[in-house]
């Protein structure tokens, strides 16, 4: 069987098993399919081998398991070696030999296997495209195809634990760490990573879901309160994590620098205990940040492990934890609860068993690297000059280092990709993520690439460093495509939206030299374009990853039609934002600051529909070299067993243009009783050849069409009428459905 036919049958086991929600006052109950099957050894259920394993540990054992440190130089002490036999990587927690506990090595992260400042000489691995462009494909399957690729290569490096599974929503498109994550919507953000989770773990490699929660900016992202009321709290950010652990199983949740609601993240009870270990009964272990612990007592709040320890003020769950629990301010159950956590989590998923050794394809892995930078490239804007014209006889690209390959972002995530050595710029990066400072250009060059796919055009580059010689430049030829692109780092924010070095005044000289020019944007957020009116075609291509530049090359000169919609809104300027300044910009590092999210739920487009404003581009858009027509909207209410309310839309789908290419159909409620904004309630990809149709199916999370309440703690649907629609993105207008309800109420 397929990766992606071994999703799609995961994914129908789920629906047939799903045994979610249940009337108020029954309690939850987790689906079979949701989490790994209870069978893991053939001989008991992996609950009950961590009760056995833990109680033949002593103390010192029990706590062995409960911390970690970080195998890396710069973070030891001068001198001190890192102990032998372990490499390189984010983090390490001994395991008990002779329990036959295995060790955790952990790797990051969400976009390939990270080689820490190439320390490990010549270790690369397979870099996929940024979180923003994987969303953009608004494709589950190749999630988890993707997950596949990341989990085997791991495990091949002799990795047990990838520090993935990123879910924090995009509230502020400055936020330098968006690149890594999915977008502005919970549903789109929590199905896509739950299914990248599941590829991974398939591969008996675990997995986190991170940063719980509203991690959500980084500028002064360990002193910064995040701020916001517990319905809003619960139809946002919680919910994509809710989504993502449902649908991925994640062995681990890790918690995030930031508090919230006046509560260090690490330290929450609120986050950890109430909603996570009983609300949700997540029977995983929660794991630190790195340097996010800073007390003993975060055990109490529900945290598990304490990880990177060399970063925090002291080791709190090693001497300190022996301290509390003689003087009994830790209870030797929440000790035991950790370590069985940590346990069932190891025996779920077979990293107590040997793994058989096989040979990573690295071909068939860079082709899934650039099918999914093509899926995730959106097309904004195009006046007849894509795809390219193959009797163009001379084009220029200018800027982006066009020449030399494709921009990544920066930090924890960056992979050093498979193939021909990268190019590092040094960047100024201040503060403890110093070692971040680095630009890396992946080596896959959209000049080589086009000049490779279009052999009859002559194809030259430029700088821009000198606008005039490239405007001089420009007039010259029948074409221009300027690469601009925005470098974003993990610990840094930006402070506007505009592209930086002077890229904006270089497009305008370019644009009046030659009308006849179009723009590639390689960047990790949305960014202003003053020139937007000017050029012919704009391209977002994200950080398209190791393969981007033969992506780049598919989309433009039409081997495939772009397919990729907007997983966030591109604001037309900071006024429209809920915050134009980001807050504790500019401060000195590690300010107290707090953020109010008065938005609440209503991220991204639906603060925007809200509040009656109108994005540069919306969520959910993007244009394509065919045409779709989306339509025989019907919504059905069916019965299921323990579910009140199972709502699945019905629609066809055809293709009414001239050439192959993939609709991506957008569900939305548009009108409920309680709201007065659409939310998307579901989505499907779908290949269509021409004139083809095809009927689908979409099944509705009946979250998604309710409030939370604080009085009653459940789910409650309003009883009323309700409109959905069928549309091409989040403002488009579409076929509409009506539909009656009656109020329910669904259990957390």
């Amino acid at each position: 069987m397929s990766i992606r036919g071994a999703w799609k049958e995961r994914q129908a086991a789920a629906v047939r098993g799903r045994s979610r929600f249940h009337r108020l006052g029954v309690a939850l109950v987790v689906a079979a399919a949701s989490f790994p099957p209870a069978q893991a050894d053939g001989r008991m259920d992996v609950d009950t081998r961590a009760v056995m394993t833990e109680r033949q540990m002593t103390d010192v054992e029990r706590l062995q398991m409960l911390h970690g440190f970080m195998p890396i130089p710069q973070f030891f002490p001068e001198g001190a070696p890192i102990p032998t036999g372990i490499p390189v990587t984010a983090g390490f927690v001994r395991g008990i030999a002779r329990l036959g506990v295995p060790d955790l090595l952990e790797t990051d992260a969400s976009l390939g296997v990270t080689n820490p400042m190439q320390i490990r000489l010549g270790d690369t691995a397979t870099a996929l495209p940024s979180g923003q462009a994987l969303a953009a494909s608004f494709d589950p399957g190749l999630l988890y195809e993707g997950g596949v690729v990341i989990g085997s290569e791991a495990a091949d490096k002799g990795f047990n634990v990838l520090l993935g599974g990123g879910v924090n929503l995009a509230r502020d498109p400055r936020n330098g760490r968006n690149f890594e994550y999915l977008g502005e919507d919970p549903w789109l953000a929590g199905t896509l990573a739950g299914a990248a989770i599941a590829g991974t773990q398939s591969q008996h490699v675990l997995s986190t879901v991170k940063h719980f929660a509203v991690n959500d900016q980084e500028t002064q992202r360990s002193t910064l309160d995040a701020r916001m009321d517990e319905s809003a709290l619960r139809e946002s950010d919680l919910l994509a994590f809710q989504i993502a652990i449902e649908k991925g199983a994640p062995g681990s949740v890790m918690c995030a620098y930031n508090w919230v609601n006046g509560h260090p993240a690490c330290n929450s009870p609120a986050l950890l205990n109430d909603v996570l270990k009983n609300d949700w009964r997540y029977p995983g272990f929660v794991m630190s940040d790195w340097g996010a612990v800073d007390t003993v007592y975060a055990i109490n709040a529900g945290l598990d492990q304490e990880s990177g320890e060399q970063l925090d003020t002291a080791v709190w769950f090693d001497a300190p934890l022996r301290k509390a629990l003689t003087d009994g301010s830790v209870r030797h159950e929440r000790v035991s609860d950790a370590v069985r956590r940590v346990l069932r989590s190891m025996y779920a998923l077979g990293l107590d068993q040997p793994r058989q050794a096989a040979p990573v394809n690295y071909v068939a892995h860079a082709a899934l690297a650039r099918r999914a930078a093509v899926e995730g490239i959106v097309l904004l804007k195009n006046d007849a000059v894509l795809p390219l014209d193959s009797t163009l006889q001379s084009v220029l690209l200018v800027g982006g280092h066009a020449d030399l390959g494709v921009l990544s972002g920066g930090g924890s995530s960056q992979v050093t990709p498979v193939g021909p050595a990268p190019t590092i710029i040094p960047v100024e990066v201040s503060g403890a993520m110093t070692y971040m400072g680095r630009q890396l250009y992946m080596p896959s060059s959209p000049l080589r690439a086009l000049r490779a796919a279009m052999p009859e055009t002559h194809f030259s580059y430029v700088s821009g460093y000198d606008v005039e010689m490239a405007a001089a430049r420009a007039k010259r030829v029948d074409m221009v495509i300027v690469f601009a692109t925005k470098w974003q780092v993990e610990s840094l924010d930006v402070g506007s939206l505009s592209l930086p070095e002077g890229q904006d005044d270089l497009i305008r000289a370019i644009v009046q030299a030659n009308p006849n020019t179009m723009v590639v944007l390689e960047t990790g957020n949305p960014v202003s374009m003053p020139w937007l009116a000017d050029v012919k075609s704009v391209v977002e291509a994200w950080y398209p990853g190791q393969e981007g530049g033969l992506a780049i090359a598919d989309i433009l000169t039409g081997a495939v039609s772009p397919s990729g919609r907007l997983p966030m809104s591109f604001p037309k300027d900071l006024a429209q934002l809920p915050r134009p300044t980001i807050v504790g910009f500019g401060s000195p590092h590690q300010t107290a600051v707090t953020v109010d999210y008065s938005e609440g739920a209503y991220v991204g487009y639906r603060w925007y529909a809200r509040e009656g404003k109108t994005a540069l581009f919306p969520f959910g858009y993007g244009l394509s070299y065919t045409r779709f027509s989306l339509d025989q909207l019907q919504i059905k209410k069916t019965v299921a067993q323990h579910q009140p309310l199972h709502l699945t839309a019905h629609f066809q789908l055809r293709n009414v243009g001239a050439r192959a290419g993939d609709v991506i159909a957008q569900l939305y409620v548009v009108s409920a009783q309680t709201r007065g904004t659409r939310r998307l309630v579901g989505y499907l990809r779908m290949p269509l050849d021409v004139s083809e149709t095809r009927t689908a199916t979409i099944d509705i999370d009946p979250r998604l069409l309710a409030t939370w309440s604080t009085a009653h703690h459940d789910w409650v649907i309003e009883g009323g009428h309700y409109q959905f629609e069928l549309a091409n993105s989040a403002i488009e207008p579409g076929a509409t459905y009506d539909l009656m309800i009656n109020t329910l109420h669904l259990a957390p």
